[in-house]
């Protein structure tokens, strides 16, 4: 608890006020692995209700990058793997959208893909600077609440009838995320820059 309240004050806050006064972008980035699976969430009804399931285990990986500004989002996205260099390429992406000159910081975890030494390179050549949250700490990813929200509206109680179809949602709903003006509007309350540490929930 104590480390997170610290990265907070120290790291996170800074950036924001730093973001928003125009010094630098500042991004939240994680990965995803949305899966072709029955994802049942509480419903009220009257009678029970069944929701289909379709065959198999298929995946669908998305790599995001979130302006904590803007709440514009980033993407790569693959049916494969989120590796090394699938970071490598949301950095390329990152840095040809942002303003020459401005500096870029990127909040995100310690999975091992993201701290190896390929990625770290390839972050300084492009002028990222990675900035690594306490273990243990998705509570402070800002982009952990946009996963939430797509497996709510998007897969929830949902019934896909192939592996297709439902890549296709996936893929939908990250442009949404950008051009819908609902998504935009709904993410908007979602996506405040209002961080809770373990030591808030802690019972005096």
């Amino acid at each position: 608890p104590e480390q997170q309240q610290l990265f907070v004050q120290n790291k996170i806050n800074k950036l924001i006020h730093k973001a928003q006064n125009g010094r630098c972008y500042l991004f939240f980035m994680d990965g995803a692995h949305f899966t072709l699976l029955p994802l049942v969430q509480m419903v009220w009804s009257v009678a029970r209700i069944f929701i289909k399931a379709a065959p198999g285990r298929d995946r669908i990986n998305v790599l995001g990058a979130l302006d904590a500004i803007s709440l514009q989002v980033y993407s790569v996205i693959n049916t494969t793997y989120v590796n090394a260099d699938t970071v490598v390429a949301l950095l390329k992406l990152l840095s040809a959208k942002c303003k020459k000159g401005i500096p870029i910081y990127i909040i995100l975890d310690n999975a091992r893909y993201q701290h190896c030494t390929f990625v770290k390179t390839w972050a300084t050549a492009l002028g990222i600077e990675l900035v690594f949250l306490p273990p243990y700490s998705p509570n402070l990813n800002l982009i952990e609440r946009l996963w939430k929200y797509i497996k709510k509206e998007i897969i929830s109680n949902h019934y896909f009838e192939s592996a297709k179809i439902f890549h296709q949602a996936i893929v939908q709903a990250m442009t949404d995320i950008n051009q819908s003006p609902v998504r935009k509007d709904e993410l908007k309350s979602l996506l405040t820059l209002n961080f809770q540490s373990f030591a808030q929930n802690l019972t005096p």
